[in-house]
């Protein structure tokens, strides 16, 4: 079966932008909040709402990090993962932390994001943002404060979220 396209390059874009414009609702002019984005597809994210957040305000003291959670996920043993480059170069010690990845369907990568994020301090509040949500396999009780799009998959369907960064051109499909 073919792939189905949940999300285009235009729609992802909008998508981006109605994020961003939550995220000013709640945290107004990011003083007293940071952005993490998760390795290694959750930075791309992370990336184009600090990006889409500092036009839109105007600013550029919103703070970016990126986080792995190689170390700290429950399967590290299990598989043969590469870890990647952690990048938190400010405090997060009593700051409002937005985690940000790429899609959320077990709830075990933010578990360990947690987990990870726990080493750079002691933050005031986290709250999850992603860009698709497949609420029906949740094997943690995580869901996210801000979310792209939801979609309810069956388990042996992916689903593949593709930038153009990274692969060339910006679209999320669901694979079967």
């Amino acid at each position: 079966m073919a792939p189905k396209i949940i999300i285009d390059s235009k729609l992802l874009d909008v998508t981006i932008t109605r994020l961003c414009y939550q995220l000013i609702e709640v945290h107004n002019d990011f003083k007293e909040s940071v952005i993490i984005g998760l390795q290694p597809r959750g930075v791309y994210l992370a990336r184009r709402i600090h990006k889409k957040l500092s036009e839109i305000l105007k600013s550029k003291n919103i703070h970016l990090g990126e986080l792995d959670t190689t170390f700290y996920r429950d399967d590290f043993r299990k598989k043969e993962l590469i870890p990647n480059r952690t990048n938190i170069d400010f405090i997060i010690e009593d700051k409002n932390v937005i985690m940000i990845d790429d899609v959320l369907f077990t709830g075990r990568t933010i578990r360990a994001g947690l987990d990870a994020m726990l080493a750079f301090g002691r933050p005031k509040d986290v709250e999850l943002l992603v860009l698709i949500d497949r609420r029906f396999k949740r094997h943690l009780p995580i869901q996210a404060k801000y979310i792209g799009k939801v979609i309810d998959s069956i388990e042996t369907q992916n689903v593949k979220v593709e930038w153009t960064e990274l692969d060339g051109k910006d679209r999320v499909t669901l694979l079967s």
